[in-house]
């Protein structure tokens, strides 16, 4: 079940980062600045903040099977919205659609998972459920930017709108039908752990990590191609390496986190400020720019299924799907 639930990561995972590698195409269809179609992930990221929270507790009484399926049905529609629609604000909203489902999605995957395997692997579980979304940018973000080149960028938002009903098919026959037995839940008991000091340092432990990451991430193209001099088509092989570096992550990450969860979330976050405070210095320099860009998937998520894990320990009650 857990690599049920990595799979349709995957696919989450390759519509968040994949939107980095098409942006000059973009740009050049819808007629805007490189900078402005940034704005596609920005909104995306967005949906996702406000998504997992609104939309989990939607479902609370929905059996966690029906919220992730719904979700992948949600998810295939914004991308078919986004494909053939024109218009810049359209292609925002889809994306903010589809980064509603996508946080869903999220957030009852990584309870799911880790209460399914127990306290002494939820780390791993999650690490494991993550490692999809990491894959994601070794697989499917270098092909859709290889399809994009070749198609536009259209074209890898169709690719995702027609592999997302196969998931849902996954999903419904491999996660179990049952919910947690007998225990009421309530919008109230959901938010209960925001009283929590502890649940709030993970919070932002995982919103400055991921903020710098990710921000890099985002806008990976133009300072490899305008300022190292990089040859555009370069940039597919780049994103292979940070993708490769980022499962990796998840999974090593997982696994220390489940004996040492303090010391490797702190031991990862100094990692990733090092890469990129060095990448920083050198980003004019195309051999070491591609390096630490690798190397930054590797650090920039370490702790990552640490702090996924810890926040669901100190969710307490709030955990509607942890027998699924």
């Amino acid at each position: 079940m857990v690599y049920v639930l990595a799979l349709g990561t995957f696919l989450m995972g390759t519509t968040e980062f994949d939107v980095a590698g098409l942006l000059p195409e973009i740009a050049s269809d819808l007629q805007v600045s490189v900078a402005r179609a940034g704005l596609a992930i920005t909104v995306f990221a967005v949906g996702m903040v406000v998504g997992a929270p609104l939309m989990s507790m939607l479902a609370l009484r929905l059996p966690a099977r029906w919220t992730l399926v719904r979700a992948l049905g949600v998810f295939a529609a914004g991308h078919a919205i986004a494909a053939v629609g024109h218009g810049f604000g359209l292609l925002l909203a889809a994306r903010f659609l589809t980064a509603q489902a996508t946080g869903a999605f999220w957030a009852v995957a990584n309870v799911v998972a880790p209460g399914a395997a127990g306290p002494a692997a939820s780390s791993r579980a999650v690490g494991v459920v993550g490692s999809g979304a990491m894959l994601a940018n070794v697989v499917g973000v270098p092909l859709g930017a290889f399809a994009g080149q070749l198609m536009g960028w259209r074209g890898p938002f169709w690719i995702l709108a027609v592999l997302a009903p196969a998931a849902m098919v996954l999903i419904a026959r491999s996660v179990p039908k049952e919910r947690r037995g007998g225990q009421t839940v309530s919008i109230r008991s959901e938010l209960s752990p925001l009283r929590s000091g502890r649940l709030w340092l993970v919070l932002a432990a995982c919103a400055t990590t991921s903020a710098g990451v990710l921000g890099t991430y985002t806008y990976v193209a133009p300072p490899l191609t305008d300022r190292a001099g990089s040859a555009a088509g370069l940039l597919p092989l780049v994103l292979v390496g940070f993708g490769a570096g980022a499962p990796a992550g998840f999974l090593v990450g997982g696994r220390a986190g489940d004996v040492r969860p303090y010391a490797t979330t702190i031991k990862a976050a100094a990692s990733a400020a090092v890469v990129l405070l060095t990448r920083g210095l050198l980003s004019a320099f195309a051999v070491p720019t591609v390096a630490l860009i690798a190397l930054l998937g590797l650090v920039g998520f370490l702790g990552t299924p640490v702090l996924i894990a810890l926040g669901v320990r100190f969710a307490g009650k709030a955990q509607p799907w942890v027998r699924p």
